[in-house]
């Protein structure tokens, strides 16, 4: 392994980045092992590639802990990536020519603990009502009840996020290996134990996949907790964001009570 890996998390053929520091890993492998035959697939060694269909790309953060060596790791998705803080790079039409390289990486993580997206402001809304108006918001209000249980004093953390706007989501990050363990040796269990709590039988696929979704509000409690530093980069979409579709869909949740169907 180099001495950094960052999986880029796809579950069908796609452009892939160029710099070496990228890993294309075919999340859902032990699912649908015939439709990237010839790329890493999060199925390999010990992993939950089985699960993926309720746990997207959080099966592939499952394998980089368990399987990759490299100094540091980091996740990132088919199309979510990580921008360069690189203005010049920014003006590139190519959303390739935009990302941050390994060279860029290791100068900001010399500084900082670890590198994230850049945060999400919901503006009008906090963190819990934006997940309770567009999903379940009895899986976070579950979620907070194990933290208190299992591990208090995140719960300080836990419960300034939900009161808050802003939120780091899309589980897209790069940390220093030994970090990377530590959160999902953390993460994974809590997540385990909220399984066993929630009722998936009439859950159709969108909404089955909540284990991503409540993992995304977990990182910024473990983040405080332990008094990590970051920086942050943009985030770069090699397809175009509908934005009309997107603010339309989250006013709708916030004013009209229509919860999301789908993903943007």
């Amino acid at each position: 392994m180099s001495q950094i890996v960052v999986a880029v998390a796809t579950h069908k053929p796609y452009r892939m980045p160029d710099d070496p520091i990228y890993l294309p890993l075919h999340v859902g492998a032990e699912l649908h092992p015939d439709v990237l035959q010839d790329m890493q697939g999060d199925n390999t060694g010990d992993n939950i590639s089985a699960l993926n269909a309720s746990y997207s790309e959080l099966t592939g953060l499952y394998w980089l802990w368990k399987n990759c060596d490299a100094q540091y790791k980091g996740l990132v998705h088919y199309r979510r990536l990580l921008g360069s803080a690189d203005k010049a790079k920014q003006r590139s039409k190519d959303p390739y020519e935009k990302l941050v390289d390994g060279p860029e990486l290791l100068a900001l993580l010399s500084s900082r603990d670890v590198v994230l997206a850049r945060q999400r402001n919901y503006y009008i809304e906090t963190v819990y009502d934006h997940y309770s108006h567009t999903m379940d918001g009895s899986q976070l209000d579950k979620m907070r009840g194990i933290i208190e249980k299992k591990c208090l004093e995140y719960l300080a953390a836990w419960d300034g996020l939900m009161k808050s706007t802003r939120v780091h989501v899309f589980n897209m990050f790069v940390m220093p290996a030994g970090m990377f363990d530590a959160y999902c040796a953390w993460l994974f269990p809590l997540l385990d134990e909220l399984g066993q709590q929630i009722d998936t039988a009439d859950m159709d696929a969108f909404a089955a996949r909540w284990p991503g979704r409540v993992s995304e509000r977990m990182l910024d409690p473990w983040l405080v907790t332990n008094g990590v530093s970051y920086a942050e980069l943009p985030v770069v979409s090699p397809e175009p964001v509908d934005w009309v579709k997107k603010g339309s869909s989250f006013l709708a949740a916030k004013f009209l009570g229509k919860k999301y169907e789908r993903s943007f």
